[in-house]
């Protein structure tokens, strides 16, 4: 169970870099690290943002978020090894920016009898009616 925690931990967070949610994410991080003392959040913050600029200016940003994952999920177990207190303050911030990193929001919208077809981490099926007094629907009848 505490393994499941850091892994998602650390996936949660790192997935948040270079998002809407990194803030939040960020400011959470800094705050659950408290339990180790006064010193640990300059550090931790500084190690943050080294990381998220890897994410932001990497040209393979998945490689580095793969990596990174590692590095938090290991910076979790220790800090909940020392600290299990902090366990259920990883619970809330993972809830908060989501298992896969962060708030995913797509807006698609279709004027002027348009289509769209899109996806956020998923398939796109498509089915389609017969438009009524189309050609095809014409020419299914007739013969």
């Amino acid at each position: 169970m505490l393994q499941e925690l850091v892994v998602a931990g650390g996936s949660a967070v790192v997935g948040a870099m270079a998002t809407e949610s990194w803030t939040a994410a960020r400011e959470g991080v800094m705050r659950i690290f408290r339990h180790r003392g006064e010193k640990e959040p300059a550090a931790v913050e500084a190690q943050l943002d080294r990381n998220a600029a890897l994410v932001t200016e990497s040209a393979d940003a998945e490689r580095v978020r793969q990596g990174l994952t590692g590095l938090w999920t290991l910076e979790f177990e220790r800090l909940l090894d020392e600290h299990p207190e902090a366990a259920d303050e990883l619970r809330a911030l993972i809830e908060r920016i989501g298992a896969r990193g962060g708030v995913r929001i797509q807006t698609n919208i279709a004027r002027d009898h348009g289509s769209v077809f899109a996806s956020l981490g998923g398939n796109v099926i498509n089915h389609q009616a017969p438009v009524h007094g189309s050609r095809e629907e014409s020419r299914g009848t007739e013969g």
